[in-house]
């Protein structure tokens, strides 16, 4: 049985009090529903009503963009110094109000709150790295074939940027997105996830504190389709970059590509582990158990389909399921909670349905694999770990993006590449072993944009995020950040 931790008396009986009020955000002023259409923001974990997000009307959108555009024609021309000097500012307000947007993102997301405010501090991180590196996006000289003739490569910042950020890390996911937009001299205009708001906010109110000029920054709420369709047909927004689901991202780089905009894209992925038989068993077990559940699995490089060398099979599996067996599910912000609820019912309903078809294909239900009956309201569902999951479930085949793991022995090395590789996804990966061949031999095989070895090594700033095949194209971090907001200039003069 999974340790559930109830709720206690600590958690505020009006939660409204206790919550961030929600706003848009444009042309440096902060806007509330004053009549717009508005959405209920719930708590997943009790059923609450948080607050009301007001949707942006069509107007407003508009107004948007022309704030960003207008914005633009002085932001690109402002030194790469003063604008490193507003980014750092702004991380220094990352750091001293992270405790109370943790709080906020734990009471709308549902993640723990140590997990929510550790992602609010390691934003700021991406701040500083932007700030430095984008006093570093150089052109060059080229050397002519005439003694007469200059030329000359240019970087210059590609303009105003729509961006859409996902529900799952609402605060990290949008400062990847506002940091490299505005470290490259762009200005954007931000739909984030209506669900969990309460991120955008508060980083709207951090730029807007730390001196960012009005206008290059915007944050505009609303049905998604009809939000994403405004801005990207919009000719004055220049660039797109989304992070979600497969289905949706095909959807607007279609409508991006009818209309020529450059994109990145960060879609979803159905990361593989290969844990060979000479790697450490326990070692991996309990990293995986850990990182597979944080986040409840609502994480787009979650390890999800594990591949065991049969040899230590058994010894895998059981030092998994003693480490499952330790995780404590629970409210966010009790503090023996080391997994919060599903951010969404839907969610919980797909999850049900994964294992009814694993169960239904004679897969073993090892953990977990049903809701949490004493967990009232909130979205809550056990740690689930599937053992020999047939190849047609739909857990070995489609992002289940919970809490559940399917896991099945193999021999051959060369038949768990072929597995791995076998989905259409290609974003993260992961593999233990003790042989610096078969390392070898693993990072050059597998068809993802990120291998991680022994270790989950991605996510700091100084490093390339993204995938490849369904899961996307493009980079979120490392010196690849800039690529997307950056368009190349080549200028030759005769004198």
């Amino acid at each position: 049985m999974i340790p559930f931790t109830p709720l206690t008396s600590h958690i505020a009986p009006d939660v409204r009090r206790d919550y961030a009020s929600l706003h848009l955000y444009i042309d440096g002023r902060f806007f509330q529903a004053d009549g717009r259409r508005t959405q209920p923001v719930l708590d997943p974990g009790t059923g609450d009503v948080l607050g009301d997000l007001p949707h942006a009307t069509p107007a407003d959108i508009d107004a948007a963009v022309r704030a960003a555009h207008r914005a633009f024609a002085t932001w690109r021309r402002e030194s790469p110094l003063a604008r490193s000097d507003i980014l750092r500012r702004a991380a220094a307000l990352v750091r001293e109000r992270a405790d109370a947007i943790g709080r906020h993102i734990t009471m709308d997301q549902g993640k723990p709150l140590r997990e929510a405010i550790a992602e609010v501090v390691s934003s700021a991180e991406q701040l500083e790295w932007h700030a430095e590196e984008g006093r570093r996006t150089y052109g060059r000289v080229v050397p002519s074939r005439s003694p007469d003739v200059a030329q000359t490569v240019l970087r210059e910042p590609i303009g105003v940027c729509a961006a859409f950020s996902p529900w799952n890390f609402p605060f990290s996911q949008a400062m990847r997105k506002i940091a490299a937009a505005l470290a490259s001299g762009c200005t954007l205009v931000l739909k984030g996830p209506e669900e969990s708001p309460s991120a955008i906010v508060a980083l709207a109110r951090i730029f807007h504190d730390a001196g960012l000029p009005a206008g290059c920054l915007n944050i505009v709420w609303g049905v998604p389709a009809d939000v994403s369709r405004q801005l990207i047909e919009s000719p004055l927004v220049r660039k797109i970059s989304f992070t979600g689901s497969v289905p949706v991202g095909k959807q607007l780089a279609a409508l991006a590509a009818s209309h020529m905009k450059r994109m990145t894209m960060e879609l979803g992925g159905h990361a593989p582990v290969l844990v060979c038989a000479d790697a450490d068993v326990e070692r991996a077990a309990t990293m995986l158990a850990a990182y597979k559940f944080r986040n409840a699995g609502q994480v787009c490089v979650s390890p999800t389909r594990f591949f065991v060398q049969r040899p230590v099979f058994d010894r895998f599996v059981a030092a998994y399921l003693e480490a499952v067996g330790k995780i404590r599910v629970g409210y966010g912000l009790e503090e023996a909670t080391t997994m919060g609820p599903l951010a969404h019912a839907r969610r919980v309903a797909e999850i049900d349905a994964f294992v009814a078809d694993a169960k239904a294909k004679g897969a073993e239900i090892a953990a977990g694999g049903a809701r949490l009956p004493t967990a009232g309201p909130g979205h809550y569902f056990a740690p689930t770990v599937v053992l020999g999951p047939a190849r047609d479930t739909r857990l070995m085949n489609e992002e289940p993006f919970g809490p559940i793991v399917g896991i099945v022995p193999f021999d051959a090395l060369d038949d768990a590449l072929d597995e791995a590789n076998r989905l259409p996804f290609g974003l993260a990966s992961y593999a233990f072993t003790t042989s610096a061949r078969h390392a070898h031999r693993i990072g050059r095989a597998l068809e993802a944009g990120m291998v991680n070895i022994n270790h989950f090594g991605m996510g700091p700033a100084e490093i390339p995020f993204g995938g490849v095949k369904d899961s996307g194209f493009g980079s979120e971090g490392g010196t690849e950040t800039f690529d997307g907001y950056l368009v190349t200039k080549f200028i030759t003069q005769m004198n």
